[in-house]
């Protein structure tokens, strides 16, 4: 099979509008609003933490969502290879501050997304930086096992090239204690890029998340809406939502 890589390149909708959490370039967030009374998603993107990709990509998911009335943040982070505390501090300080920065405009809901490389680095904030409000994280073809992936060499040595000579302990979600709230994961096994092996190898470690394995899917196809997988996806990702009681600053 080869892998259906259009989405990175479809044009999509703009955003509404764009928040900052810190000073950078890339500390930076779109945002699609929704409905007062709905949750907010925030879709942190995958490239393999690579500087070439950004959350552009992630604009065709992000708009679908928001059609359905839901608030969508897209969030920008650091990508240096070789310095990880970099993108993670960032993913965390987004989602310690725009969701604060939202209060009101949505319903005090928040669902956690991201998508492979953004996979992990979402796995890895809810098990150590959860932004308040946090119901669930639904983690799309994660790298979910950062050290498998270094010994699979997936991305042209991907994980090796993120990591430099930070050791990958405290880094990897497969190693550190399960999150306090929901985690599904999400998976084709088609995906050619980040094998469904890595999101099997967490829920192994943490027996308490949920995987779901789409048939035919590919790794893109996750987040593409008009993908066969999308329905599986979405159908996921707004589910949570309505599971928990929503936070109030």
């Amino acid at each position: 099979m080869t892998e259906d890589r259009s989405v990175l390149t479809r044009p999509a909708p703009e955003p509404d509008g764009q928040l900052r959490y810190g000073p950078g370039p890339d500390q930076v967030a779109d945002h699609w609003r929704g409905r007062p009374e709905s949750p907010l998603i925030v879709v942190v993107h995958g490239g393999f933490w690579r500087p070439a990709f950004d959350r552009r990509h992630t604009r065709p998911m992000a708009a679908a969502l928001a059609r359905t009335g839901v608030n969508v943040l897209s969030i920008e982070y650091r990508r240096v290879p070789g310095e990880p505390r970099l993108a993670i501090a960032d993913v965390a300080a987004a989602l310690r501050d725009l969701p604060v920065k939202l209060a009101g405009q949505f319903d005090g809901r928040v669902v956690l997304t991201g998508h492979s490389a953004g996979g992990h680095l979402a796995l890895l904030a809810a098990a150590t930086a959860p932004p308040p409000g946090l119901t669930a994280t639904v983690a799309l073809a994660p790298v979910a096992d950062l050290a498998l992936a270094a010994r699979l060499g997936l991305g042209d040595g991907a994980a090796r090239a993120f990591l430099g000579d930070v050791p990958p302990g405290g880094l990897d979600p497969a190693r550190l204690p399960s999150p306090a709230r929901p985690v599904v994961l999400v998976h084709g096994d088609a995906d050619e890029v980040v094998p469904v092996e890595l999101s099997r190898a967490y829920r192994d470690v943490h027996p308490g998340a949920r995987l779901t394995v789409v048939r035919g899917a590919g790794h893109f196809a996750l987040i593409d809406p008009d993908s066969t997988a999308w329905p599986a996806v979405s159908s996921t990702l707004l589910a949570p939502a309505t599971q928990a009681e929503p936070w109030r600053e």
